[in-house]
């Protein structure tokens, strides 16, 4: 008979996982958020400006940068690393030499103490020179030992980890498992409290952990035995019954240190535990809030280095007679890749200051640099390499060998296609986000629509739910977003008079979409999704126009042609909206669903009858 934790228990219900995830949620929003107060309607456009800006960098920081960026020009070679799947050794030691292991931790602990918008800029030059290198020290310090400690360890975990962490004892994060991808209702590895109670004995299998076949330390994410309740821990890799049972080889990052890992009663000390028993996935969502910037930031540097491939190449390549750049069809697609260049800029290096002072609640906002700058960077790669065309696709070694320029556009495409996947695929993130866009309805009339309530508990909410939309609503569709409002910031006003319509709009079409499909909405990821979309092009939006409008007021010498920038992405952004906003009520969803699930039900398999006797 299958037992609790038995593979075959571990398929639970639907109903089941989605309770257990909206418990590891922070189910309280302490401070103001900007986009879910564009959710609500509500354009806070004092939360995010004047836009925040460092004019000055630290002296220790500077000298560190220069450095990085020495290092990385003349003691790393990305061709090298790529072809050979391998970390150099000398290319680790460079990096521990340097403190770049412990660039966000403390001092007092052996680390470089960088705040969040100088960790921010590091990534983004690591990120225009290699992606190997970014999964590295991205892995180990973002989301590996020194975050999670940081937030929630004891003086006794910092004082131990820490310094190792900072000394570049790599680390690394494990949470996904072989048959259990971001839900986390399903994870089996297991922990059980040993009779004495002094230890954990720890049980099962780790998949996909980066830094897992080089790392000294992993925080491993565990069930108790017994239970749901799901713990965090750090985990030595040197303890008995710790064994790397695969290295995973992919089709970019190939010099990643990727591992499917095995415990087998590894004893786990319990001063190991992070935080409180129970606590596992708060911890892990909470660290990746401020985790998940490393990874825009620094699709931000390798969409620079496109833009900067293109340039050079569109300036001076020509074709029936002038540089193809000057062709309007190529120079529509360069316009958008240095505006959208520039958005992405302006959304992740916002987050990264607004993560500095914690003035606002940024798990919507790090979850939306993630997932809109890995899109859009995706986007910008895709042109360079149409742009380049064959030169695109061949690799940099024969660019090179037959005496052409060897840029690496075909090895940036593979490395960064990863990036739409993991730290939160794409899908994730956006049902991350969409589940806040109907919080505070969910707040006000759950009730109404939870299959579970009954109609006595439907007509005891009724009173609350009419007295709040009854002034909520209409005030949805009231509003001057007309000009003269926003009439000093210029050709960028129109913009934020867009922006503050469209987000009375967004608010109203989350209301429509509860009372139309009430308990279904959660099944509606379409309509949802298209809802997290518009949020997020505002989101850009604004941050873009607030750059651009914070660099005229302080008389910068780039303020005309980021105001250029600004407005350009601007206007193909609301284009965006519109339509987006168009297909939530004009759209093919119920036949496209019903052609999936025909699909999956076998009744589309005549299509696939060329395979028969070729693929297994």
């Amino acid at each position: 008979m299958a037992t609790e934790d038995t593979p075959s228990s571990n398929h639970i219900s639907e109903e089941e996982s989605r309770r257990i995830a909206e418990q590891a949620r922070a189910d309280k929003w302490i401070s103001p958020s900007f986009m879910k107060e564009l959710f609500l309607g509500n354009f806070r456009f004092d939360l995010i400006h004047p836009y925040p800006r460092r004019t000055e960098w630290r002296p220790q920081f500077l000298a560190f940068f220069g450095k990085l960026k020495a290092f990385l020009r003349d003691h790393t070679d990305p061709v090298e690393i790529d072809v050979s799947g391998e970390y150099p050794p000398e290319v680790i030691d460079g990096l521990r030499e340097l403190g770049a292991f412990g660039m966000k931790i403390p001092r007092k602990y052996g680390g470089l103490g960088f705040d969040q918008v100088e960790y921010a800029k590091c990534m983004e030059l690591i990120g225009a020179h290699d992606g190997n290198i970014v999964a590295l020290l991205s892995a180990h310090q973002s989301i590996g030992v020194p975050q999670p400690i940081k937030l929630f360890g004891t003086t006794e975990q910092k004082e131990k980890y820490l310094p190792r962490c900072a000394k570049g004892e790599i680390s690394a994060f494990a949470l996904t498992e072989p048959d259990v991808g971001s839900d986390p209702a399903r994870v089996a590895t297991t922990l059980e409290k040993t009779p004495e109670g002094d230890a954990y004995i720890l049980n099962g299998r780790k998949l996909w952990c980066t830094n897992g076949t080089i790392a000294k330390m992993l925080v491993v994410m565990a069930k108790h035995k017994g239970t749901r309740k799901i713990s965090a821990l750090v985990v030595e890799t040197d303890s008995p019954g710790v064994t790397v049972e695969h290295r995973c080889r992919f089709m970019g990052l190939r010099a990643i240190s990727n591992a499917l890992l095995s415990f087998k009663d590894v004893r786990v000390p319990v001063e190991n535990l992070i935080g409180k028993e129970g606590r596992g996935l708060k911890i892990a969502l909470t660290t990746l809030n401020d985790g998940r910037l490393s990874i825009p930031n620094a699709n931000v540097g390798a969409a620079k280095r496109c833009l900067n491939i293109v340039r050079k190449w569109a300036s001076t390549r020509s074709q029936w007679g002038k540089p193809v750049g000057r062709h309007e069809a190529l120079g529509h697609k360069i316009a958008d890749m240095a505006a959208t260049t520039f958005a992405m800029e302006s959304i992740v290096k916002l987050s990264s200051h607004l993560a500095n002072d914690k003035r606002i609640d940024l798990r919507l906002e790090s979850a939306a640099c993630k997932e809109w700058n890995t899109a859009r960077g995706w986007d910008i790669i895709d042109e360079t390499m149409q742009i380049r065309g064959g030169r695109g696709y061949e690799t940099e070694t024969s660019l090179k060998a037959r005496g052409d320029d060897p840029e690496p556009v075909e090895r940036i495409m593979r490395d960064a296609r990863i990036n739409r996947i993991f730290e939160g695929s794409s899908e994730i993130m956006h049902l991350l986000i969409a589940r806040e866009a109907v919080d505070k309805h969910l707040s006000v009339a759950g009730a109404m629509v939870d299959p579970k309530s009954t109609f006595k508990d439907k007509m005891s909410a009724l009173p609350d739910i009419l007295k709040f939309y009854a002034v909520w609503y209409p005030s949805r569709w009231l509003g001057w977003s007309l000009w003269p409002k926003y009439a000093g910031y210029g050709k960028l006003g129109k913009h934020l008079r867009f922006i503050e319509r469209s987000a009375r709009r967004l608010a109203r079409g989350s209301f429509h979409g509860m009372a139309v499909y009430q308990a279904k909405l959660e099944k509606k990821q379409a309509f949802m999704f298209r809802l997290v979309d518009i949020v997020m092009e505002l989101f850009a939006m604004s941050a873009s126009v607030s750059r651009a409008h914070t660099l005229v007021k302080n008389g910068d010498t780039n303020a005309e042609q980021a105001v250029e920038l600004a407005d350009v992405f601007c206007r193909r952004s609301s284009r965006k909206v519109q339509k987006l906003f168009w297909d939530l009520w004009a759209n093919d969803d119920v036949p496209t669903t019903k052609l999936s699930k025909g699909v999956l039900d076998g009744r589309q398999v005549w299509m696939e009858e060329l395979l028969d006797g070729l693929v297994k």
